[in-house]
């Protein structure tokens, strides 16, 4: 039987202590950032507050939205209450305080306040309660109410899961890691043949494509009872594409020949979408379940095409190169990311849903599998530019490219939720 791993959902209790003083107001224009903000972020008081703060500082810094005052700048400890005038004379528009404390049954208790410096007013002050072994996902939702809370925006990549497959000597897991990559969880499985998994739209789903005995069926494996469902069983191969809000699972079949894109409803009526006689693969729904993005070599190349969620209206909307796959969607439906080829190596590419304004990312390495963050502001994807293949991140306009799997594995196939 399949180990079974418990994997921790995140509780965090948050309650507003106080209004914001200060008028609210835009800090940063993520949509066109004139320049970084300036802000400073003060060691939580306390034990473990040190660490919680670097990861909120991290995390803010993967954006390319901030600039850190150091620390040897400071004029006020961290046991210190807030006063504006020891900060008036650094640039800082911004100071983010608190403390750290343990609850006698051993929980973690934060208090977290971010200080306006011009009016001397809080822009709020939280308090976040954790066990102690979710002392990173404590920082990441401090960190996710800063950057919140200046930009205006209403979600942040901070409190975001991927999913990827890693794989050892040619046996393949699942994992499941925080944003970052860090606190990366096995599933289990000991598989030869395993294709990367798909969240559904609530995550406590993860669906995924295996070759067992004969052909690839689709599974299903729900992350809190970690059982195993069979999904779709035909002859050929079932290559799981997309699960959308309705449990509407669509995806690429052979079993009426070549692959073509079929969806799967709730109730087990299966229809078929395309019925080219190229390859139709790699389906992916857009955030409404309106469309859906799809690869085809219908035209003689792989391409990336848009139709109905019903299967009409199909539309190529790639025509730069002659090699691109792998689409997916961003969150507000405005833009498909996809791996292209580019001067014999792949590239992540993205393209407005009506094929205008192509733009490349990436230029180093091989590179495929993209896929955006649920707010937007970061596409993860899988590159080889260090000789083997590794889950990177980088911003949506192709800054800040990082890897966030460790040196020396080989993981792939990122999905976000």
């Amino acid at each position: 039987m399949r180990k079974k791993h418990i994997i921790s959902s995140i509780l965090f209790f948050i309650i507003v202590l106080m209004p914001a003083l200060a008028a609210a107001k835009i800090y940063i224009d993520i949509t066109s950032p004139e320049r970084r903000v300036p802000i400073a972020i003060s060691p939580l008081a306390g034990l473990s507050g040190g660490e919680i703060s670097s990861v909120v500082k991290d995390d803010l810094d993967a954006t390319g939205l901030f600039v850190f005052l150091d620390e040897k700048g400071f004029t006020e400890s961290p046991t210190q209450p807030f006063n504006r005038n020891n900060w008036l004379s650094t640039s800082v528009v911004c100071v983010l305080k608190g403390k750290v404390n343990f609850s006698p049954d051993g929980q973690l208790e934060a208090v977290a306040s971010l200080y306006d410096v011009q009016t001397g007013g809080a822009l709020f002050t939280k308090r976040y309660n954790a066990p102690v072994e979710m002392l990173r996902p404590l920082a990441h939702a401090i960190a996710s109410d800063v950057y919140t809370e200046l930009t205006g925006s209403k979600t942040s990549p901070f409190r975001s899961r991927l999913s990827f497959i890693v794989e050892h000597k040619g046996i393949k897991d699942m994992e499941i890691a925080d944003w970052d990559g860090k606190r990366a969880r096995p599933l289990g499985f000991k598989e030869r043949m395993l294709m990367p998994p798909r969240w559904s739209r609530d995550g406590e789903t993860l669906y995924y494509s295996a070759s067992r005995g004969m052909g690839w069926k689709i599974y299903s494996i729900s992350l809190k009872s970690m059982k195993e469902k069979l999904v779709f069983a035909k002859p050929g191969t079932g290559i799981m594409g997309d699960v959308d809000a309705a449990g509407d699972i669509v995806f690429s079949s052979s079993f009426q020949g070549s692959p073509n894109i079929y969806v799967l409803k709730p109730g087990g009526t299966l229809q078929r979408l395309t019925k080219s006689y190229g390859i139709d693969v790699s389906p992916a729904y857009s955030p409404d379940g309106r469309r859906i993005a799809y690869v085809s070599d219908r035209e003689g190349t792989p391409q990336i095409y848009i139709m109905d969620a019903g299967g009409y209206n199909s539309a190529r909307i790639s025509f730069s190169g002659n090699y691109n796959t792998s689409p997916s969607w961003s969150p507000d439906g405005e833009r498909i990311v996809f791996a292209g080829r580019y001067q014999g190596l792949n590239q992540i590419f993205t393209v407005k849903a009506d094929g205008s304004d192509p733009m490349m990312l990436t230029s180093a390495g091989d590179n495929e599998d993209p896929c955006f963050s649920p707010d937007g502001s970061m596409i993860a994807f899988t590159s080889k530019r260090d000789g083997r293949r590794a889950v990177y991140i980088m911003r949506a306009n192709g800054e800040g490219q990082k890897r966030i799997t460790p040196p020396g594995v080989v993981a792939y196939g990122p999905k976000w939720h």
